[in-house]
């Protein structure tokens, strides 16, 4: 076989989350009935409207051809409706909007297409892998900002190490409501880093992922609704979470004509877009689903509440987030010594509950684990049930 080295995939660590998935699969195959929080992964069907349109698509074989990369007209057409209706940010459909496969692989291949081995980015830590590793496929610089309680001082980071660096960063990617801490940012924060990307000269790309699921009135901002942020902003969303359709792989980035267009060009290289009849039952879910999203999200609280009430009275001192569908959760003082990949391991091992170590996504995770809300309130009460009793152990 020949002797060579795979630089990009080289330089990704291993990927963290396998370990647990391993010992999930052993629990398993023992006969355990493990209660699954890792990944982020919606457990309810998807709106039977959306499934009933993606049915009457897919019964029309002209639909089986190749679609469009960038979107169909009127996929994209429903997304800037979807913008001016939610957040009164009105976008040009043909030169501010392009589809992806999901925001993951948009924002992939978003560092793609702008990224070199010149460039620095600065990301947000901890912080959903992709954003960090799109930037290292990419083979450009990251540079890690932990991520502070205290957004005013985050913000105040940025900007020191965009003025102390070697040289000056390119782009800057944040998420919130954010995945994993679940922290949540007002439109004054949005202000505040367009007004750092404009000083700068520096692009700001930002992962909406978790708009729709927002909880005790609080109401998750776009950056786009900042003045002129579209001189140097993208923004990403996903249908995966709001309207229960992970697999399907639909997402978009909208803003910045220049950032939208070198999407677009690399991905007419990469796909042909997103099936057709998918599409088209996306248009249905933009357009017609504004309940159905009420109703997922009321679901996400019930659980969060379930989740974080059952925690809080066994001891495990958690708070209860703004948004997402996660629970960040610091590990207990006495495991805390132990990392969070080793006590996620106690956690199967001792109450057959498995999370998501908070290393998996930035070493600033590391004393942290996630939950992720897919588990019904029965489960989440057997969880709570099976961690009492591992708390209740000596473990050396």
């Amino acid at each position: 076989m020949p002797d060579q080295h795979f630089t990009n995939a080289e330089k990704l660590p291993p990927y963290i989350f396998a370990q647990i998935n391993k010992l999930k699969q052993i629990a398993r195959s023992n006969g355990e009935d493990v209660i699954d929080f890792g990944m982020g992964n919606p457990d309810q069907a998807t709106p039977s409207v959306i499934v009933e349109k993606l049915i009457e698509a897919v019964s029309n074989p002209s639909t089986h051809r190749y679609s469009q990369s960038a979107g169909l007209p009127k996929l994209r057409e429903a997304i800037s409706n979807w913008y001016s209706r939610k957040y009164s940010v009105d976008l040009d459909v043909n030169n501010e909007i392009v589809t992806c496969m999901g925001s993951k692989e948009g924002i992939a291949h978003l560092s793609l297409a702008t990224l070199s081995d010149n460039d620095d980015v600065l990301v947000q830590s901890p912080t959903y892998p992709i954003h960090s590793y799109g930037v290292v496929i990419a083979g450009a610089n990251l540079r890690s900002i932990p991520l502070c309680e205290n957004l005013d001082s985050f913000l105040v980071d940025i900007e020191s190490a965009i003025q102390n660096g070697i040289k000056k960063p390119k782009m800057i990617i944040i998420n919130f409501p954010s995945n994993p801490t679940t922290q949540s940012a007002g439109l004054d924060f949005f202000k505040k880093i367009v007004e750092i990307g404009k000083k700068y000269d520096i692009w700001i790309v930002h992962d909406l992922a978790y708009a729709d699921i927002v909880f005790d009135g609080y109401k998750a901002p776009s950056i786009l609704e900042v003045d002129g942020a579209k001189d140097i902003a993208v923004e990403f969303f996903t249908l995966s979470k709001s309207y229960n359709m992970p697999g399907w792989r639909v997402g978009f980035c909208c803003g910045n004509k220049k950032l939208v267009q070198a999407l677009t060009k690399i991905k007419s290289y990469m796909d042909y877009g997103t099936f057709t009849p998918i599409q088209v039952a996306a248009i249905k879910a933009l357009n017609d689903c504004d309940q159905d999203v009420i109703d997922i999200c009321s679901m996400y609280k019930s659980r969060r509440d379930e989740l974080c009430n059952g925690l809080n009275r066994i001891g495990w001192d958690v708070q209860k987030p703004l948004a997402t569908m996660f629970v960040w959760a610091k590990i207990p003082d006495k495991y805390l010594h132990l990392g969070s990949l080793e006590f996620s391991k106690l956690l199967i091992e001792n109450a057959n509950v498995a999370v998501s170590p908070g290393a998996g996504f930035g070493i600033n995770g590391d004393e942290y684990v996630r939950f992720s809300l897919i588990e019904n309130e029965h489960r989440i009460k057997q969880a709570i049930r099976g961690i009492k009793n591992f708390f209740s152990m000596e473990i050396k």
